[in-house]
């Protein structure tokens, strides 16, 4: 039993309704079959229609339903004032307690995916797949690795999977998307 931490696959942008590219669309099939192979039996997703319909070819082809959990909805950056959301966004993963104007912290956002992960693990009787977004997968991530940080982010591909497996009072977290 292990979970897997999935980042959507490529959207139109970044508005919570935003569907999945033609491209999104294909990967989401690829994604279902890579995911099955690996005995997913349930999904739990942010409610974000990207999540969701990368989600869906999954749980159609496992007959599952999916969950939805808006603690794994994408961290809210806030406004940046200057425009330059990248710089934002790489002082964010520094300056963990700091939020931005309608924004939210890595902190908040890192403790409420986190929870879902923890409770996850604590009632895993099963392999489960998670469906949330690369920013909170990254605060997500450097909870169980604390050299996980911009880098990691700006690195993920759509979509991205890893794998988090529980070793004794440890955690191991894996790349095991192409």
């Amino acid at each position: 039993m292990h979970l897997l931490l999935v980042r959507h696959c490529s959207a139109a942008g970044q508005e919570p309704e935003m569907e999945l590219t033609e491209d999104g669309s294909r990967q989401a099939v690829e994604l279902a079959h890579f995911l099955a192979a690996r005995a997913v039996r349930r999904i739990i997703s942010s409610p974000f229609r990207r999540a969701i319909d990368s989600a869906r070819p999954l749980a159609t082809l496992l007959d599952i339903p999916i969950e939805i959990d808006v603690r794994l909805q994408e961290r809210r950056l806030g406004h940046v004032a200057d425009g330059d959301w990248m710089n934002a966004l790489r002082r964010s993963f520094d300056q963990k307690e700091v939020a931005l104007p309608e924004g939210e912290s890595s902190l908040i956002a890192q403790a409420r995916g986190r929870a879902v992960v923890d409770e996850a693990l604590d009632s895993m009787s099963a392999t489960t797949a998670l469906f949330s977004h690369g920013n909170l997968l990254s605060l997500i991530a450097h909870s169980f690795n604390l050299t996980v940080g911009f880098d990691y982010w700006a690195s993920l591909s759509n979509p991205d999977v890893y794998e988090l497996r529980r070793l004794g009072s440890s955690f191991q977290l894996n790349r095991v998307w192409r």
